[in-house]
């Protein structure tokens, strides 16, 4: 997207203000409290609940999504939310949950509803804006933390002792609607390279699956594998359980506390470590106990280790442990797959494990509750694995790293794009609502 240059004001001020520095000469400066006064309003039998979400929209839930909130029972303290109202909600405002409504509704009393006292003109869409720039400059949640420690609250008072900006009436209304309109552009770009990237994952998944599953050679004989999620594999392939050439090993259960002066401690993986494809070991937990029972726990090189559920995303995702960390265990949630070597690489069964049709398996056979998933040892024993030669395995792999080298690298030149795109936005906003630049 081709970035604008834009012309600045003639004269420019120190307005006083720390997180803004000079405003046009013209501007003035007034505190929250003395532009708006947060309204208490009773709900109305039709209302439905409005959300205040971090890109700044603020609407009924059930505009964006009805997943992942927290219901209360009981509806204590809730409040009118109108149409037009400037809304903050305290808790999140830090990291952008400020906006103006677009829907009637009603809200908790973390949100305050405020509109404008009337004694100097506003644009709510103008104050919307740039309350989002100073959450998305730090300078609310220092503010909060600075009254309350430990808090991110941002209270209705504390916008009311906030030093705002003040362009006039009209030049309000041209900044909210010069930001409407830029970020409803930017917004367009960042979801197309949102959505070239979803295609070009799904295109790599469709190759590394064609892989695992029918080989390299489109000319070779097929026969039915007789497993649904695979179809056809090349005829001189074989499909086994995974128990029958694997032992699984389960991994400790938390909460025990050990006894005694015997104690070791050991660093141990937890399912937010073991990620599709890759480990997150930013943060590793120890555990002490007895060296003979940590050592029923061990991870070995070479074990492939997979997730036993939670969320949908996080069932059956895994990759092989290199012996990135020594000594370590791993919890009851993750299994750790140990396979016969002479029959097949590890790194192919956990390619297949995470490929297109080891996702269609697990999701299938899960044990399911409400946004929940998992599998279990019988499960995973069960999980038929399509097995080439040992050379033809290698030669899969090969191409495999290919696919993934090139695809990523591809993947992420568009999220650098999207990155600068949202910077881009974010430097428009802040330099539009503090006078940086004339519109």
């Amino acid at each position: 997207m081709e970035q604008l240059a834009f012309p600045k004001y003639e004269n420019y001020k120190p307005s006083g203000i720390e997180w803004v520095g000079e405003i046009p000469a013209h501007w003035g400066t007034q505190k929250g409290k003395w532009l708006f006064k947060k309204v208490e309003r009773p709900v109305r039998p039709e209302d439905k609940i409005v959300t205040a979400f971090r890109d700044g929209t603020v609407t009924l839930r059930s505009n964006r999504r009805t997943e992942g909130f927290t219901n209360a029972i009981q509806e204590h303290g809730y409040q009118g939310i109108r149409k037009g109202d400037l809304v903050i909600h305290a808790m999140d405002a830090f990291a952008g949950a400020i906006g103006v409504s677009d829907s009637e509704g009603k809200a908790t009393p973390v949100y305050a509803a405020c509109v404008g006292r009337g004694e100097f003109k506003t644009n709510n869409q103008y104050f919307a804006y740039l309350l989002r720039f100073i959450s998305k400059a730090g300078y609310i949640l220092a503010l909060a933390k600075g009254i309350r420690e430990r808090s991110t609250d941002f209270r209705v008072n504390d916008f009311g002792k906030l030093l705002l900006p003040l362009p006039p009436k009209a030049e309000q209304d041209r900044i909210a609607n010069f930001l409407d309109r830029k970020t409803a552009e930017i917004d367009e770009a960042i979801a197309k390279k949102l959505r070239l990237i979803e295609l070009l994952k799904e295109q790599k998944a469709i190759l590394i699956n064609q892989a695992v599953t029918k080989g390299l050679n489109p000319d070779a004989p097929m026969r039915d594998s007789g497993v649904e999620w695979i179809g056809d594999i090349p005829s001189h392939w074989l499909i086994r359980k995974l128990k029958y050439f694997t032992e699984v090993q389960s991994g400790i259960t938390l909460g025990k506390l050990y006894g005694g002066n015997n104690l070791s401690s050991y660093p141990y993986l937890r399912v937010a470590n073991v990620q599709a494809g890759y480990f997150e070991l930013a943060e590793i937990a120890e555990l002490r106990l007895p060296r003979q029972i940590a050592n029923q726990y061990l991870v070995r090189k070479g074990d492939i280790l997979i997730t036993e559920g939670g969320d949908i995303d996080k069932l059956g995702r895994g990759t092989v442990w290199k012996g990135e960390i020594g000594n370590c265990l791993h919890q009851n949630h993750i299994f750790a797959v140990r396979v016969n070597q002479r029959l097949v690489s590890e790194y192919f069964v956990s390619i297949a494990l995470g490929a297109d049709y080891g996702r269609r398996y697990f999701t299938h056979t899960a044990n399911k509750t409400t946004n929940l998933a998992s599998t279990n040892k019988a499960k995973l024993g069960n999980f038929p694995v399509a097995i080439p030669p040992i050379n033809e395995q290698q030669k899969i792999l090969e191409y495999c790293e290919v696919i993934d080298t090139e695809y990523d690298a591809v993947i992420n030149t568009v999220l650098r794009e999207v990155a600068s795109l949202n910077e881009y936005k974010q430097v428009v906003a802040a330099d539009a609502v503090t006078g940086k630049i004339k519109l």
